[in-house]
């Protein structure tokens, strides 16, 4: 007899379901922002977030290469974790890099 791949039917007649109770419960603005990871270098501790080309919708200026970072291109949003103003300033401040521009980076002092 050939194999069904239907799932199969419990005692009640229903079909099985893949979930036995409620799912969990979703954050879904930590979803939508993606998880964004520490980085510590010479000129300060960085909050780096990766930017999806299908997230990526408006078009922003690059500080590395001051050229445009076009929508639809993945990049890097990154803020500063240790503001003297505090969390809120820094990513109030946060800018938009080329995954290069930010990985090349130089740490002198303007």
């Amino acid at each position: 007899m050939p194999r069904s791949n239907r799932p199969r039917r419990n005692a009640s007649g229903m079909r099985s379901s893949k979930w036995a109770g409620e799912p969990p419960d979703l954050d879904l603005e930590r979803a939508r922002a993606g998880i964004a990871r520490r980085e510590s270098a010479p000129d300060d501790d960085w909050m780096v977030r990766t930017m999806t080309a299908r997230k990526a919708e408006k078009q922003y200026i690059c500080p590395g290469c001051s050229t445009a970072i076009m929508p639809g291109i993945a990049h890097l949003v990154v803020w500063s974790d240790s503001h003297l103003f505090g969390e809120a300033a820094g990513l109030a401040e946060r800018r938009h890099w080329h995954t290069n521009c930010w990985t090349t980076r130089t740490y002198r002092y303007r």
